[in-house]
C-alpha cells in the first residue's frame, strides 16, 4: 500500500471529526493522479471529473481555481507524489441526505504506487459498479471482486454483464488490439483520465480505434489486451479466463507512448 505522508481537508490537516465521518460513511467522490516534475497529465480532465462529480453529488461546484489552490497547498512545493482528491460533506449522511452545497476537499499525499505489471490474468465477473460514470468512493463491490479473482488463482477481476459484454476492470479501463488498430469496450463504465489521454495519444500518432461492444465471445477476434489507468498507463493482458493472448509484444509500449505523449499541465 502507499504510504500517507498527509491528509488535508479544505487546505488544513484533517481532523478527527473528518476522518470519523470517512470511517463510517462513502458518500462522495474522488480522483486520483501523480505529480511528475511539478505538473499533471491530463490534470484538466481530473478538475473536470470533480468538478461534474460535485453538482451530481452535492448540487454545488468546487471550482476548479479552488481546487487548484488547494492542491499547490497541499503538495508544498514538491515536484513528485501522488495524490487522492475526494469530495464529501459530513452534512449528507443516512438520516440527512438531502443537503446541497459545496462540498469539501480531502487531498491525500502519498509515495507514488509502482504501476501494475505486465502478464496479468483476468477472472471475468458478472458485475457492473452502481453509477458506473461516476468515480465515486464507494469501493467494496471493487475490492471483494478482486479479492474473489485472487483466491480463484488470477490477479484481478474483468466485470461484465450477464450476456458476456465487457465494460471495465476493478480499477482500470481494458482495450483490445487487433491487427493495426484498437478497439474499446462500449457499455456503462467509467471513462478513465488514462484512457482518455491514450486514445488522445492515438489520435495524435494516427492509430485507428473504434469504440463498440465486445463480448466475452469475441476474445478469439483480438490479438492482444491491455489495461490502463493512472499508476499503470498500459499492462498486457495475458488470459482472460481460459482464453489465452499471444503476439502483439509492442502493444503495452505503443499504449505507454501514447500515454506519455500527452504533455504534464502546470498546477
Amino acid at each position: 500500500m502507499a504510504v500517507v505522508h498527509e491528509l488535508w481537508v479544505d487546505g488544513q490537516p484533517a481532523s478527527q471529526a473528518d476522518l470519523t465521518y470517512h470511517a463510517l460513511f462513502n458518500y462522495g467522490a474522488f480522483t486520483s493522479f501523480g505529480v511528475e516534475n511539478g505538473g499533471v497529465r491530463g490534470l484538466d480532465l481530473h478538475l473536470a471529473r470533480l468538478e461534474a462529480s460535485a453538482l451530481e453529488l452535492f448540487g454545488e461546484p468546487v471550482h476548479e481555481g479552488r481546487l487548484r489552490a488547494l492542491i499547490r497547498s497541499a503538495l508544498a512545493g514538491r515536484q513528485e507524489a501522488w495524490l487522492r482528491v475526494s469530495l464529501f460533506s459530513p452534512e449528507v449522511w443516512t438520516r440527512e441526505p438531502h443537503w446541497i452545497g459545496a462540498p469539501k476537499v480531502m487531498i491525500g499525499v502519498f509515495t507514488r504506487p509502482t504501476p501494475l505489471a505486465g502478464g496479468v490474468r483476468l477472472q471475468p465477473q458478472v458485475y457492473g459498479r452502481e453509477a458506473a460514470h461516476l468515480k465515486h468512493s464507494a469501493t467494496f463491490g471493487l475490492l471483494r471482486a478482486r479479492r474473489v479473482a485472487r483466491q480463484a488463482g488470477f490477479d484481478d477481476a474483468l466485470f461484465t454483464d450477464p450476456s458476456g459484454l465487457i465494460s471495465e476492470g476493478s480499477l482500470w479501463n481494458i482495450g483490445f488490439w487487433r491487427g493495426d488498430e484498437v478497439i474499446w469496450p462500449q457499455a456503462s463504465m467509467l471513462e478513465g483520465v488514462a484512457q482518455t489521454l491514450i486514445r488522445q495519444g492515438l489520435d495524435h500518432g494516427g492509430v485507428r480505434q473504434h469504440l463498440r461492444p465486445v463480448t466475452l465471445d469475441d476474445l478469439p477476434d483480438f490479438d492482444g489486451a491491455f489495461l490502463c489507468n493512472s499508476a499503470t498507463p498500459a499492462a498486457a493482458i495475458a488470459a482472460i479466463g481460459d482464453h489465452q493472448f499471444g503476439g502483439a509484444t509492442d502493444l503495452s509500449r505503443m499504449i505507454e507512448a501514447a500515454w506519455r505523449s500527452n504533455p504534464c499541465q502546470t498546477i
